[in-house]
């Protein structure tokens, strides 16, 4: 690759694009009664006490080198652990989840991995796996490839909902570590690794997205969490400003972590820092803003 090639931009994915896409569409969402739009998961009033919170996403071109490398249930897990992940930071305990697979031609075996994969981590998180639906689209999806995207739906009372709203200048930032690059900047990364057949190192590369569930419930019972904040595509900087009021930012200490390998690796493929705080997590996969961090907690920043 050259230089100029190193940047998910040039890889084929505009993360300006996809921003202003989500405001361009803001006042057809919003003229339908739904309010927060852009956060992590939407939120509907399901009576005077209660909110659903839904999202969906999608393990995106990662899947291709999990194809590669047969680790398609990996995939299933990323699923699981992202759509469950945007879930939680409204609160929200997860109750179901539904999946979408799409191909030019529908592999069982295939699909038995990532559905396998996804009831794993829905196992670990309570939350059901109740259906989904394949499409077999060959004018669509190149040969041999798939998709794979859900919908987690969660349920949180409406004094529990944590949207952000109460966090103020001087509270903490709490990071979560990650498992690896998750399943965002793949694009990036497969312009990295190359086309074909070649062999790449899965377990560096694929680490399956890491869960939250547990770790937010223990730190909701320790803190008061006004802000949380799922770290996807964007970066560190760019999810944490979703929850924010206007006029707070986030002051991170990049220093405050140790890194996985696997961005030790990108940066010996000549991904510069600033591109790899902007589109992947750096080894925190999830923030939590609080007005005092518990003493075992990893802070990172703080909020002015």
């Amino acid at each position: 690759m050259t230089e100029d090639a190193r940047t998910y931009a040039s890889a084929g994915v505009s993360l300006v694009t996809a921003n202003a896409v989500v405001e361009r569409l803001r006042a057809a969402v919003e003229s339908t009664g739904a309010a927060g739009f852009g956060h992590f998961a939407g939120l509907y009033p399901l009576d005077e006490r209660r909110f659903l919170a839904a999202s969906t996403d999608g393990v995106g071109s990662k899947l291709m080198l999990q194809r590669r490398a047969g680790r398609l249930r990996w995939g299933g897990m990323d699923l699981a652990a992202h759509c469950i992940n945007d879930v939680l930071c409204t609160g929200a305990d997860p109750l179901f989840l539904l999946d979408y697979v799409a191909a030019n031609h529908i592999d069982e075996a295939q699909v038995v991995e990532l559905v396998e994969g996804a009831a794993e981590v829905c196992r670990a998180a309570g939350c059901m796996l109740i259906g989904g639906e394949t499409a077999e689209l060959p004018g669509i999806y190149q040969e041999s490839e798939l998709d794979f995207a859900g919908t987690c739906v969660g349920l949180v009372e409406r004094d529990r909902v944590i949207d952000g709203s109460r966090c103020e200048a001087g509270d903490v930032v709490i990071g979560f570590r990650s498992s690896g690059l998750h399943t965002n900047g793949f694009s990036l990364v497969r312009s990295l690794v190359g086309d074909g057949d070649g062999d790449f190192d899965a377990d560096l590369l694929l680490a399956p997205h890491t869960l939250y569930l547990q770790e937010i419930r223990q730190l909701q019972e320790r803190a008061d969490v006004r802000g949380l904040a799922h770290v996807t595509g964007g970066g560190l900087l760019g999810n944490l400003s979703r929850v924010l009021p206007e006029g707070l930012e986030a002051r991170i200490d990049w220093d405050a972590w140790e890194r996985p390998r696997v961005f030790t690796w990108l940066t010996e493929q000549g991904i510069e820092e600033d591109e790899l705080r902007r589109v992947f997590n750096v080894g925190i996969g999830m923030c939590a803003v609080v007005p005092e961090a518990p003493p075992d907690a990893t802070v990172i920043g703080e909020l002015a």
